[in-house]
């Protein structure tokens, strides 16, 4: 990993729908040695996946709820039957497994509260929890895709 590949993820990160000739003019290499440094940056694993960001506000989506969820069962069967589960409904866009207090943190977008408690009345079929509660955002202040590259 050199300062040219640094460059070339860093203009992946902002946009990644630009032509090889715009990443490779923003890394300061021609186009061929670009073309083979992504290839390389996708196979060794740096590069999941190149993808659209989708305006959530346009598609409907003016919600987003953050729910916490305390579980009593820590068995693998239980884990495999609420990843499962949480994996099928599409409004959960992400899920963590925490420590503390809290045993998964689930980040859901809906339209309106009544679009929400129907994704709730899934979410509660899909295994047992000792408890669950959400928060809603009121303003999301900062929301980035791009991971810092200063560490590499």
């Amino acid at each position: 990993m050199d300062s040219i590949d640094r460059k070339i993820l860093q203009a992946l990160q902002e946009d990644a729908s630009g032509s090889i000739s715009d990443i490779a003019d923003r890394a300061g290499v021609s186009q061929t040695p670009c073309w083979r440094r992504i290839k390389k940056l996708e196979d060794a694993g740096f590069i999941d996946k190149r993808v659209a960001l989708l305006n959530q506000k346009a598609l409907n989506l003016k919600m987003t709820a953050f729910v916490m969820i305390k579980t009593s069962q820590h068995d693998e069967a239980w884990l495999k039957q609420f990843s499962d589960g949480v994996r099928q409904i599409p409004e959960i866009v992400e899920i963590h497994r925490m420590a503390g207090d809290v045993d998964y943190l689930l980040k859901l977008v809906a339209g309106d509260v009544s679009e929400y408690d129907d994704i709730y009345k899934r979410l509660i079929k899909v295994a047992e929890f000792a408890d669950v509660s959400a928060g809603f955002s009121m303003e999301c202040i900062k929301s980035s895709t791009q991971l810092p590259l200063d560490r590499l």
